[in-house]
């Protein structure tokens, strides 16, 4: 967390969960995209997502020098994403061996901790990678985080535009409406909900944001129930002004990606409705669609492979993918991915956004096509930001290229089911059987 009570980079990323109600439009801007060193080849297959034949290199470079930590790190990176967590601490602990003050080390074996409900061992890393105020929440955290008890729920959504809503019950109270979104990280509420349900901070941080003067608190909440599905023991953060106030009031709290990883999750956006299973349910495999890779960055943030097509041509590579939130894109694109695919721009109409909390300018543009697997949009309507790189290296971003990200309104005539196990995403047409 920040020094002196100002955002820091990794406060901003989370300012989506921090402040219930707020859903980031559009990934990370700013910085200047760079190669990693050291690494030659290998580097390059990350930069390019091509994930598995970087291992692979990574590897090669270490039984040639298994004292280059950069080769480490960029090993475990690679396990981490793929949600392999031995292979991810392996090589993320041989790069702390090599170098104990390695903080982009020490945040993702943090980050690989928290995924597997390690939250004490993750305490120290995060401590060490700059992030106080995690180290002292999941410090904090006893026992098992994130008990499950049920086998499924089926949650309808009471709202679909311009974000999704659900009701989901916070220790055992009153039915509250909780939008969702997986490009912010751990469950949040409105600072009178939490109060409501009796919590208090183990942990918080002064923030100077926009102007103005807030409070980011964070807690373990004994119970959120989401139909027949209850979590138990859940790390959660909420926000007030200074006079303790709520910071917004269109709805009751955000549930993020942290949440969805300890079940087995569908978006069924036809059928207006959250599917919720244990993840050791057998439902994946009637998912009716082939699996798209599933690849997990940064704590939050989803990729897979997708494609963009233009009158210059057409690509496939990564692409982010966002469930939830509120957006009238069906995607967003890098500005040199609609550059170089001559993508039909109206740099006539710009559109003042924010981005991380951050503001942003973008573009109405129309791909020929957007396409993840067998689930094709034409012409539909989406941003380009040209000013937005392709790649963000560690510790700003996740560091691969990306073309761009799928966004709210792609998903309405499909069923998005996200595997955090197998590491599968399937896409079927249609309302979930």
């Amino acid at each position: 967390m920040a020094d002196g009570g100002e955002w820091d980079r990794r406060s901003l990323l989370r300012g989506a969960a921090v402040l219930a109600g707020t859903a980031v439009a559009a990934p990370l801007l700013g910085g200047a995209a760079t190669a990693l060193a050291g690494g030659g080849d290998a580097d390059a297959l990350f930069k390019a997502g091509k994930f598995e034949q970087a291992g692979r290199a990574y590897e090669e470079i270490l039984r040639k020098d298994p004292k280059n930590l950069h080769a480490a790190r960029g090993r475990g990176y690679v396990g981490l994403l793929g949600n392999r967590f031995p292979e991810a601490e392996k090589y993320l602990k041989t790069a702390l061996a090599l170098a104990p003050d390695d903080k982009d080390a020490h945040y993702l074996l943090a980050d690989c901790y928290i995924r597997q409900d390690k939250l004490g061992l993750s305490a120290p890393h995060w401590k060490a990678a700059g992030e106080d105020g995690y180290a002292q929440w999941f410090a904090a955290v006893r026992g098992e985080a994130y008990q499950v008890h049920g086998e499924t729920a089926r949650v309808p959504w009471t709202q679909t535009d311009p974000m999704p809503l659900v009701e989901a019950s916070v220790n055992g109270g009153p039915a509250k409406r909780f939008t969702f979104y997986t490009g912010a990280p751990n469950l949040s509420m409105r600072a009178s909900v939490a109060e409501e349900a009796g919590l208090s901070p183990v942990a918080s941080q002064r923030i100077d944001a926009e102007g103005g003067v807030m409070w980011a608190h964070y807690g373990v909440l004994d119970s959120f129930k989401l139909g027949g599905i209850e979590l138990r023991n859940v790390p959660v953060g909420w926000s007030a002004t200074e006079s303790g106030d709520d910071v917004g009031t269109d709805d009751d709290g955000l549930i993020g990606t942290w949440v969805f990883y300890h079940l087995l999750t569908t978006f069924d956006y036809a059928g207006r409705q959250l599917i919720l299973r244990r993840r050791t349910s057998d439902a994946v495999r009637r998912a009716g669609a082939e699996p798209l890779p599933l690849w997990l960055a940064r704590e939050q943030y989803l990729h897979t492979t997708g494609g963009f097509a233009g009158g210059a041509g057409a690509r496939t590579g990564v692409v982010g993918v966002n469930f939830g939130g509120g957006s009238e894109i069906a995607a967003g694109m890098r500005g040199a991915t609609a550059e170089q695919l001559g993508v039909r721009t109206d740099y006539d109409r710009q559109v003042g956004t924010f981005a991380q909390s951050h503001p942003a300018i973008a573009y109405p543009c129309y791909p020929e096509e957007i396409r993840l697997g067998a689930a094709v949009a034409k012409e539909v309507y989406c941003y380009t930001n040209p000013n937005q790189p392709v790649n963000v290296p560690l510790p700003y971003g996740t560091g691969f290229d990306t073309m761009g990200w799928f966004s709210h309104c792609f998903w309405k005539p499909y069923t998005v089911t996200v595997d955090f196990t197998g590491m599968k995403l399937y896409i079927a047409r249609g309302a979930a059987a």
